[in-house]
């Protein structure tokens, strides 16, 4: 029986020989594939070395032979071809994570542990990130059983999950130390040059709810095509009555397609869809919460409004190097209060974006956005001031340059600085021209498999060209400076429920002291995810 097999065999083999004789190295790597899924690992790394024979050298082929090599219990085979794929970025959390399971089968469990600490603390793949940290709790308890290899990439051309449910939620309890943005000092209002009076704000603090809800379904009904339908939610709910006026909150539906394919280190995406959101807020005074009101008519939903539109994107990515362009249209419709021009406007955009890889752990990022607002019913502003009711309606144009730098320094953490400018031109007379310089840092950090913090902080510098403090002459040529911060830190309490402290702060300084205050809140949250 044994002499029977090995003729057997030896026949396969020689009959696969021939049919492989004269096949392209692209043949021959898609015949590999085949018979992997077919469990022939013996026959598929055949397959695999007449492609290298054949002239084909990429790291999805070593790692293709890594994953059949694993599979046939050839460790230290699979560990020399999973080394040369890991140094591909975007097989690189795949690569860590199979590593990690074969030091382990060799016996080598520090090792396993570092690799598959990489793949715990990537952020490229949640399903690889989950299945790392399994895998760590399971050797750090000695009671590992055999983990799934990830095969992803061994068919690339298989067939996806047909359908797909994304669902995140997020709630926790915060504290708003200032929830009107109200100034923080006495101030001389000079809006009214004709009864200037100095105004003494209120800053109110209090508890609030903080919710957030994100669902997503997709449909893959083509091979790199998915269509996919999308809900989200986010508001803040103040729970002190007279903090209600701060409430706020927006919903958004989407429906659209996303077209993906890969192939190697090339690789194609365009997003479009068309989304609809609401959102609501109250429109109060900042020195006291109060809803505001002219001659007496509440003017408190002037705020809120429906915005509707189409969005596009897409990017191409050779190597190192990706070019991508997005654009936007929508029609934002505020409600109606009557007494007071409406804020309804026209918003569209367009963009193009490229990044670069300088190495396998640094970054730069380049974008140009140019978008327009066109209002309908706002009146422009004069050069002394003035808003004329008669005037044409407002239009604001922006033009946005800015630049990204990132740099990982260890598999655990990396930084980002970035600068962008922005040039806003009022079409009418040119009162509300500005220029925003604004500079920005970004750190984030892995501590372990379960914690993640991150910390970010932006400078504004608002440079109005011959927009006056209160639109008064008389207050001098405006100005304004911004500063933004935030610091997160999360923990993984399953594979499910993370954990999550936030704090945010906002500096806003100005010689039009309305626009002036300090706000600070703190969040924690629990975050699930399935």
């Amino acid at each position: 029986m044994e002499k029977l097999r090995q003729t057997a065999a030896a026949l396969l083999i020689i009959t696969m020989a021939h049919v492989a004789w004269g096949a392209t190295a692209s043949e021959l790597f898609a015949d590999g594939n085949r018979l992997f899924r077919d469990d022939l690992y013996y026959a598929a790394l055949l397959r695999y070395n007449e492609a290298i024979e054949a002239g084909m050298d990429t790291p999805l082929l070593h790692y293709n032979i890594g994953v059949a090599n694993y599979k046939a219990q050839q460790y230290e085979r699979a560990r020399d071809a999973l080394l040369k794929a890991s140094t591909y970025a975007p097989l690189a959390a795949v690569s860590h994570y199979n590593l990690g399971l074969s030091e382990y089968r060799l016996g080598n469990h520090e090792q396993a542990l570092d690799w598959l600490r990489r793949a715990a603390n990537q952020d490229e793949s949640k399903d690889i990130a989950r299945l790392a940290r399994r895998a760590i709790s399971q050797i750090e308890d000695e009671v590992a059983e055999e983990a799934p290899i990830m095969e992803r990439a061994v068919v690339v051309q298989r067939e996806r999950q047909y359908t797909n449910l994304d669902l995140r939620v997020r709630s926790g309890v915060g504290f708003d130390d200032n929830a009107f943005r109200s100034p923080a000092e006495p101030y001389l209002d000079l809006s009214d040059p004709n009864l200037p009076v100095i105004v003494v704000p209120e800053v109110q603090s209090g508890v609030y709810i903080p919710f957030s809800l994100s669902a997503r379904y997709q449909v893959n009904a083509l091979e790199n095509e998915g269509f996919f339908g999308s809900y989200r939610f986010g508001g803040r709910f103040y729970q002190d009555k007279a903090l209600d006026n701060a409430d706020e909150y927006l919903q958004e539906v989407a429906f659209g397609s996303e077209y993906r394919k890969r192939e190697d280190d090339n690789e194609t995406r365009v997003y479009s869809a068309f989304k609809i959101a609401q959102h609501e807020e109250n429109y109060y005074d900042p020195d006291n919460g109060n809803n505001r009101d002219i001659n007496g008519i509440d003017i408190s939903d002037r705020m809120s409004y429906l915005r509707y539109g189409p969005e596009f994107w897409g990017r191409k990515t050779l190597g190192r190097y990706s070019f991508g362009f997005r654009a936007k249209g929508q029609l934002w419709n505020y409600k109606d209060v009557v007494v007071v021009p409406e804020y309804d406007h026209e918003y569209w955009l367009m963009g193009l974006n490229s990044h670069i890889r300088l190495t396998s752990t640094s970054l730069l990022r380049i974008n140009a956005d140019y978008y327009t607002r066109r209002y309908g019913d706002r009146p422009s502003f004069e050069l002394d001031g003035s808003q004329p009711l008669g005037n044409n309606p407002v239009r604001y144009d922006y033009l946005v340059l800015s630049l990204e730098a990132r740099q990982r320094i260890t598999q655990s953490m990396w930084f980002g600085i970035s600068y962008s400018r922005t040039d806003r031109t009022d079409q009418h007379v040119g009162y509300n021209n500005y220029v925003r310089d604004e500079y920005g840092a970004r750190i984030n950090m892995r501590l372990g498999s379960r914690f993640t913090l991150e910390a970010t902080g932006y400078y504004f510098n608002y440079k109005f060209e011959n927009a006056f403090a209160y639109h008064e002459p008389t207050a001098g040529r405006k100005t304004m400076e911004r500063i933004v911060g935030s610091f997160i830190a999360s923990f993984r309490m399953t594979d499910t429920f993370d954990l999550v402290g936030e704090y945010r702060y906002r500096d806003v300084d100005s010689n039009d002291a309305r626009l002036a205050y300090n706000r600070g809140q703190a969040i924690l949250a629990v975050r699930w995810s399935p």
